[in-house]
């Protein structure tokens, strides 16, 4: 049977980590836990993994969590102006977004290349409320791997593709 003091350093952990989680976000900005690109999304799991690695395990304590996680800020921070600020690193950090469906018609390759078959289309466009595929203006696989469905009477203006990939 586990002592009390051992059934009490994990809401401690927890409570520090999470107490440093929320410092952290607030100093570095709203985008930290933001999705906007791969990059985003891993440097999430890694915080999560990190606070979980403090709270669970009793080898990793709450001033190293603490320093990893301000490591990770760090790294986002870095690795967003890099992006904001170069063309170039903002290409070799980023996946163009790709479009999957124009009007009625299924980009087959792009499909492919997205690793989505069919049905992972039609789920989408069930998700998006589409109740008729000739209301379907496009379908986006977007650099975050969301699948973005426009659709509607209207035409789509132009610049809301702009920089999407029409073939693979």
């Amino acid at each position: 049977m586990p002592s009390l003091s051992a059934l009490v350093l994990p809401f401690v952990d927890a409570a520090v980590m999470v107490t440093a989680l929320i410092a952290l976000t607030r100093a570095a900005g709203l985008r930290s836990f933001s999705k906007m690109s791969g990059y985003d999304f891993a440097i999430t799991v890694a915080m999560g993994s990190v606070l979980a690695s403090v709270v669970v395990t009793k080898s990793t304590g709450a001033l190293v969590g603490i320093a990893s996680l301000g490591a990770l800020f760090v790294v986002q921070l870095v690795l967003s102006r890099l992006r904001v600020g170069s063309e170039q690193a903002a290409a070799v950090m980023d996946n163009a977004p790709l479009l999957i469906m124009e009007g009625r018609e299924i980009f087959d390759d792009n499909l492919r290349a997205a690793k989505m078959t069919r049905s992972d289309l039609m789920a989408k466009l069930r998700e998006a409320n589409v109740l008729q595929l000739d209301a379907v203006r496009a379908v986006v696989f977007e650099q975050t791997g969301d699948v973005s469905v426009l659709h509607g009477d209207d035409e789509v203006d132009g610049p809301l593709l702009e920089g999407v990939q029409r073939t693979t």
